[in-house]
């Protein structure tokens, strides 16, 4: 997988245990929500924080510029949600605090998938107690998020092949929301499909797994 290829690199925190990783990340999620805005100066230490533990963890400018220029945006929009809804100060205020907090956030999890393999994220959430639902459901979702993205390329490839990769733009519009409910059809088949063959093998509702080293 691509996410634990990056963390299997060996780094100062690879080798660290996953319970002290996974509690350094919330600890800065946790630290970058509770600090007000005035002390905006905090956030920037967070930031810098975070990005010389990104450095270590070998990840680079140009991949960390990649996936803000994704996330950003995103979070920009939605934080001018707020001022175009009301017009004073309170607003701009909750808006900046929302676009440090978010993304402090972001750059945890990106460190923390950099740092820490999926497998043993489930293994230290199985050691936490938390729900074996929860601990399931992450790891279906990891594991069929790969399937879904091949059966997307599949899709493309065979709308490059009617139309040729070109057409107007409302129609390219018009074919990848198709193309979207289509995936969504077949990822709801797929799972129905896998839930009948899992209870035909015994599926008790948790993942079991053969080794809990760190």
């Amino acid at each position: 997988m691509v996410v634990d290829s990056r963390s299997s690199k060996q780094s100062l925190f690879q080798r660290m245990p996953g319970s002290i990783k996974l509690l350094m990340a919330l600890a800065m999620i946790l630290a970058a929500g509770l600090i007000p805005l005035e002390n905006w100066p905090a956030h920037g230490l967070l930031i810098g924080i975070i990005y010389i533990g990104l450095s270590i963890a070998g990840v680079t400018t140009g991949y960390l510029l990649r996936r803000l220029a994704l996330f950003l945006p995103l979070l920009l929009v939605f934080g001018l949600s707020a001022p175009a809804v009301r017009s004073d100060g309170a607003a701009w205020s909750w808006t900046i605090s929302l676009w440090l907090r978010c993304t402090v956030s972001f750059l945890a999890g990106l460190w923390l998938i950099h740092v820490l393999p999926f497998r043993e994220l489930l293994i230290t959430l199985r050691r936490w107690r938390c729900p074996a639902v929860l601990i399931a459901m992450l790891g279906f979702m990891y594991r069929y998020t790969f399937i879904l993205w091949d059966e997307l390329h599949r899709l493309q490839n065979a709308r490059a092949a009617r139309d040729f990769g070109s057409g107007p733009w409302w129609r390219t519009w018009s074919t990848n929301s198709q193309m979207i409910g289509l995936l969504l059809l077949r990822a709801m088949e797929r799972a129905e499909r896998t839930h009948r063959a899992m209870l035909a093998r015994g599926w008790d509702g948790s993942i079991r797994f053969l080794e809990f080293d760190e």
